[in-house]
């Protein structure tokens, strides 16, 4: 298995790319030099071909004179018309000749000929020497022509490949090793686009696996991490099922108790007490009211949270009902020595699609903060508010603000409440805090 993987591998793909161009460009280049060289070798079928038919002609003259030599001339000018050819007699005189040269001299002596038969020795333009009847005293005949004449047209061809056959072969191994890590970039840009891809969930998107290399095992570990993902968020949406349904159980147990120690409490303060025994009990109904309060949002932010708790939106007149809402806590706010400022007019919009329990536990949850945090400033504020865009129910207080610590401060459940309820039911909220006291906005936007 691991040498499946080795050959599959990224490294090995382009190692074979490696190798297959210097294996290409090797033999280009052998190639190459095989034509070429092909070019200059002398001694190919056709000059020897040549060679030994002109030595034949000048052989089996009859009589070696001008006639007979003019005459093969002609035969072999038909052949070859851009052949040269010339006779020089038994006494270096320049009898005959066809496409003469002008530095073919009229008179020949020994030294001369010497030097022109090795110059023309194996070399360019390629040279034939007889002798007529094979006696040199009739002198010699010449047949010279260019040696490219004599190639064939497929080796002249590839002699100009020779210029540019090699950086042929270096621009291909160059573009398909640019087209090799395109396609690596590509494939990586595809894997960093999935990992943004989320799905409604929120979690990220399985990719498919397309090569079993290096990248490719990347990809499956990319989809084993958002398969991981899934079940954890699977136990973990198990778990906070769990915890909800339990709180709420343990909340609805725990009213029961409370409820008894309610009761013994309000029969012990029937009874005359002694004024430390009456506050005792006091104490005691003021806690059990406490603790009551807090199951009770407790198990309301757990059922919220389930999308458990009833919800059964209306068009409502929220300022009337935020007046039953100021008028059931009056007394409370009363007895506790607070100034009630009440401002209700109108709104641009006085119907509201929202739920009005959801509504009064809202406004409940914002007078107990007011009562809990902001009693030192013995004000409680509820007016409305137009502006363009929204119509707003604010609440006031002239307490010490939330950077203030108060005794009373909780888990912040209450507010938890109020985020989940005003949310749920399209509306928004603010809060605006300081020192000389907080202002809490329920906003409906037109």
């Amino acid at each position: 298995m691991k040498r499946v993987k080795r050959l599959r591998s990224l490294t090995a793909k382009y190692m074979a790319i490696i190798l297959t161009a210097l294996f290409f460009i090797n033999f280009l280049i052998i190639g190459t030099s095989l034509l070429v060289f092909n070019v200059y070798d002398h001694k190919d079928p056709e000059t020897l071909q040549i060679e030994k038919a002109w030595h034949e002609d000048a052989r089996s003259l009859k009589n070696p004179g001008s006639e007979d030599i003019n005459r093969m001339f002609e035969e072999w000018q038909n052949r070859y018309p851009k052949a040269r050819l010339f006779w020089v007699d038994g006494k270096g005189r320049l009898a005959a000749g066809r496409n003469l040269a002008a530095d073919i001299p009229k008179h020949w002596n020994a030294a001369y000929t010497a030097n022109f038969i090795k110059a023309r020795y194996d070399n360019d333009p390629f040279t034939v020497i007889a002798f007529p009847q094979n006696d040199a005293s009739y002198g010699f005949v010449v047949f010279e022509i260019e040696r490219k004449l004599l190639q064939p047209a497929f080796t002249e061809v590839n002699t100009d490949f020779m210029y540019f056959i090699v950086p042929a072969g270096i621009v291909l191994f160059v573009t398909v090793s640019y087209l090799f890590f395109l396609g690596i970039r590509k494939r990586l840009l595809y894997l960093q686009h999935a990992m943004e891809i989320r799905n409604v969930d929120g979690l990220p998107v399985s990719i498919t696996v397309r090569k079993q290399d290096e990248i490719g095992q990347l990809e499956m570990a990319f989809n084993q991490m958002v398969n991981e993902l899934r079940e954890s968020r699977k136990r973990e949406e198990a778990e906070e099922q769990l915890r909800k349904e339990l709180i709420a159980n343990l909340s609805h147990d725990l009213r029961t108790p409370l409820t008894k120690i309610r009761a013994h409490a309000y029969t012990l303060g029937k009874e005359a007490l002694t004024p430390l025994a009456r506050q005792a009990v006091d104490t005691i109904e003021q806690s059990v009211a406490k603790m009551d309060r807090l199951i009770e949002n407790l198990m309301a932010y757990t059922l919220l949270n389930a999308k458990k708790l009833k919800y059964e939106p209306a068009p409502t007149d929220v300022v009337r009902l935020a007046r039953s809402f100021i008028a059931n806590w009056y007394t409370v706010f009363e007895k506790e020595g607070f100034s009630i400022d009440v401002q209700l007019d109108d709104l641009e919009q006085k119907h509201w699609n929202v739920d009005p329990l959801w509504m009064e536990r809202i406004f409940d949850n914002l007078f107990q903060n007011v009562i809990r945090h902001a009693k030192d400033g013995k004000y409680i504020g509820l007016k409305t508010e137009r502006t363009d865009s929204y119509d707003a129910l604010v609440v006031l207080d002239r307490g010490k603000g939330f950077r203030h610590k108060s005794s009373e401060k909780g888990a912040g459940v209450g507010l938890a409440i109020v985020d989940l309820m005003v949310k749920k039911m399209g509306l928004d909220w603010k809060i605006e805090s300081s020192e000389t006291g907080t202002v809490v906005k329920i906003i409906h936007y037109r």
